[in-house]
């Protein structure tokens, strides 16, 4: 399995995935009334990409934030804050302080998001995300997990959190942090960010039934917790060991 996409539950697609493909450059490939999609390219002599995924969901989740991005501001931080608050983003104030380096804003949606200073640990980046912060119960033992289903490679920690990195060295950071509050249970603790990993080529050689029970057999024995039964999608839906919601896709034959 390799990490594929983030997901946004938007109430408009077409305008909360206009405004992320337009902040980071990223190309729309999908763009349809109720989803939109744009592809950043990590590594363009590779191929190696990250989508950015907005579905139409009518209420999304109102629980705190356990997954947002940190954008590379570097020496230009203000210039690009100057820029996002053109193109629809706002200023906010989510417990963060006078004294932080970074600059908190809130996408057209209200999804908090950072723009960061150069930082220890971020040097090691690519392109224009340095970070995904995911909130974890326990970081190192999320941050195994998240190493055994997104084919990322752990890297050195930044700001004393594991953090994992596509195998090419490139694209943004996973970091696992230590989550301020425990994830809400039920429907209504739902993140409104996650993440998606695909089931790799090889697995096209299984029975599709088979190479469903085998993912869930799997991501059971790692900690997760399945939401969702094989056949019941076109996807698996599980919870990582913190609750944090993510997507197992089919294989995609073009790959």
């Amino acid at each position: 399995m390799h990490l594929e996409n983030v997901v946004w539950d938007a109430r408009d697609p077409r305008a909360l995935g206009g405004f992320w493909a337009a902040a980071l450059g990223a190309r729309v490939i999908t763009d349809e009334p109720d989803l939109l999609e744009a592809r950043l390219a990590l590594d363009p002599a590779t191929g190696a990409f990250l989508d950015l995924c907005f579905p139409r969901v009518g209420h999304p989740s109102a629980a705190p934030p356990r997954l947002h991005l940190d954008l590379r501001g570097g020496t230009a931080l203000d210039d690009l804050v100057q820029r996002l608050l053109g193109l629809g983003a706002e200023p906010a104030d989510v417990g963060q302080g006078d004294d932080v380096p970074w600059t908190v804003l809130v996408d057209p949606e209200g999804g908090a998001f950072c723009v960061m200073p150069d930082r220890p640990g971020y040097e090691v980046t690519t392109g224009p995300v340095v970070g995904l912060p995911l909130d974890s119960a326990d970081p190192e033992r999320d941050a195994a997990f998240w190493a055994a289903v997104s084919g990322w490679r752990r890297t050195d920690d930044v700001a004393g959190a594991p953090a994992l990195q596509h195998p090419g060295g490139i694209g943004p950071l996973l970091a696992l942090c230590p989550e301020p509050r425990p994830k809400p249970a039920g429907r209504g603790g739902k993140n409104r960010v996650h993440l998606d990993v695909r089931r790799d080529a090889s697995d096209l050689q299984e029975q599709d039934d088979d190479g469903e029970r085998a993912v869930v057999e799997r991501l059971l024995a790692l900690g997760a917790t399945s939401l969702s039964a094989p056949g019941e999608l076109p996807w698996l839906v599980f919870a990582d060991p913190s609750g944090n919601e993510l997507c197992v896709l089919p294989p995609s034959p073009s790959t």
